[in-house]
């Protein structure tokens, strides 16, 4: 029997979405609860696909799910791990200490100010040491903070550039206090000190998290027969294997998103234009371009803190279906931000309940005239109440909405003219799609509603790495080549096959600020999990 039926999970607010494929036939479709701890969630929705017996498990050749285990455990400051900082760069760096801005009760959450370390070390940008890593120092710092942390973060200047004196340094904590985990942040971003630093720390306070995330996941499958990779989604919406996913949870920051967007260029076959994808609260608006989400170009703050991870260049806007129409009388006086979210069949009007929301105003602008196929209950026993609104607080709000669709599209343009736009989630089916300003078309395609879950089964891994050329010393083809192989080893440490690696994208930076050519290449790759 033939190992060819993918599994994909994409976990929202409040639906997680399951799918069941083979090839590019969708077999079976899941919608289950989300769940506080985030893994109930995922169990459910594999237990409804499970059920449906489209396909025997041991045909399954992948499970693959978008999280947001990590960014819950941020933002909500819970079950982070202690951690000891240490930066390589005294005396250079010691004005701005790390943890610098960060909200208080995050910086208590992960052991607070006593676990931070200066030492004596980094480096220039052309690999000479400002000065020579102290040793001594970190043995010693090891010594004081032996028994209260249980994850490390190590950053050094430079180190994306030369990372021997963070690799350096792991070994000499590795001797200290044995298999603990440790996070050199010339693996999770680039040049920026501060940031990266930031990105790194992040990282390593949330190792544990994913790691009991990830188990508790293998163990669902195991113990319902499937033995097939489990792979996690990452942050450009490619993917990379659980295990290596527990070394670097912060690349699943801002992964359902990316999902999402996979999801809409495999299902439409467009590579370039806008996804909006609309679930029951908000709307994600991103650019594709050659079938990924465009990069944002700016810093990321995450639970309050400024990084400098990749992540999609996204507009998160307050539209959703459950999005609440408020008015005074027959006037509209706003239209968000709140929303009833998963409330919405008790609450909406069309299902009964006092509130109108975007839900209804489709349903009395005759957009809508059927029930929604993530909900069981039936709004046609009360289609005649929502249809008697007044007239013109419907179009008022059918403006209202039309028009923040409209801007949203807008803002995330870089080009004049019209682009062709693909609109998926739950939500897609409640919103304006005619002659919207600024769109040539609007695509909603087949399982639009899991659209994210289809994106996490699309399987490519990906990969960047960076690299500091000096143009007038080297040739330029033999120092990108040199950053491409890195990027390979990236690539293939996330579980890619690296004869299948191929380069997306190079991008070449000036310094301008140091004399001679010197520039900062960074190469993107993506690769196949099967040949």
């Amino acid at each position: 029997m033939a190992k060819d039926v993918r599994i994909g999970f994409d976990v929202g607010g409040t639906f997680t979405d399951g799918v069941m494929l083979r090839g590019k036939e969708v077999l079976a479709k899941a919608k289950a609860l989300t769940t506080d701890d985030v893994t109930t969630g995922i169990i459910n929705a594999l237990d409804v696909l499970l059920k449906t017996k489209k396909a025997e498990v041991s045909e399954i050749s992948l499970v693959s799910l978008g999280t947001t285990h990590t960014t819950n455990a941020i933002i909500e400051r819970k079950n982070l791990n202690k951690i000891g900082i240490f930066r390589l760069g005294a005396p250079a760096t010691t004005a701005i200490p790390p943890l610098t801005g960060w909200p208080e009760d995050l910086k208590a959450a992960i052991g607070g100010a006593d676990n931070i370390f200066i030492v004596r070390g980094g480096k220039e940008y052309d690999g000479r040491d400002i000065v020579p890593l102290d040793e001594e120092a970190i043995r010693s710092a090891c010594r004081k903070i032996k028994g209260k942390v249980d994850s490390i973060a190590i950053t050094g200047v430079f180190s994306p550039m030369i990372p021997d004196q963070e690799e350096r340094a792991a070994e000499i904590i590795r001797e200290e206090l044995g298999d603990i985990p440790i996070t050199l942040s010339n693996h999770i971003a680039s040049i920026s000190l501060l940031e990266r630093e930031n990105s790194t720390i992040l990282n390593a306070s949330v190792i544990t998290v994913m790691r009991k995330a990830v188990e508790a996941l293998k163990k669902a499958a195991k113990e319902r027969g499937i033995e097939a990779p489990l792979f996690i989604v990452q942050n450009d919406g490619t993917v990379m294997s659980a295990d290596y996913a527990v070394n670097y949870p912060i690349f699943t920051v801002a992964s359902g998103p990316a999902a999402s967007v996979r999801g809409a260029v495999y299902l439409s076959g467009i590579d370039n234009g806008v996804v909006v994808d609309i679930g029951g609260t908000s709307t994600d608006v991103a650019y594709i371009v050659n079938g990924f989400p465009r990069e944002s170009s700016i810093t990321v703050t995450i639970g309050g803190v400024k990084t400098n991870i990749r992540c999609p260049d996204l507009m998160s806007i307050a539209l959703g279906g459950g999005t609440i129409v408020k008015t005074k009388g027959n006037e509209v006086i706003a239209h968000g931000p709140e929303s009833v979210g998963y409330n919405l069949v008790k609450l909406g009007k069309s299902f009964g309940g006092p509130i109108i929301t975007t839900h209804d105003i489709a349903v009395a602008k005759g957009i809508l005239d059927k029930k929604l196929d993530i909900f069981d209950t039936d709004f046609a026993p009360h289609i005649d109440k929502v249809k008697a609104l007044d007239r013109n607080l419907v179009e008022a709000a059918y403006n209202i909405i039309k028009n923040t669709l409209e801007v949203a599209v807008d803002q995330m343009k870089t080009v004049a003219g019209d682009v062709k736009a693909i609109f998926v989630g739950g939500g897609a089916l409640v919103v304006p799609r005619e002659n919207l300003e600024g769109i040539s078309e609007v695509i909603m395609p087949p399982h639009f509603e899991v659209c994210g879950a289809i994106g996490t089964t699309i399987a490519e891994i990906g990969a960047y790495a960076e690299g500091v050329a000096d143009l007038e010393v080297e040739d330029r083809d033999a120092a990108i080549n040199k950053v491409v192989e890195k990027a390979k080893d990236e690539a293939e440490k996330a579980g890619a096959i690296r004869d299948t690696v191929e380069v997306l994208d190079v991008e070449e930076i000036p310094f301008a600020y140091m004399p001679g050519k010197r520039e900062k290449i960074r190469i993107r790759v993506k690769g196949k999990i099967f040949e």
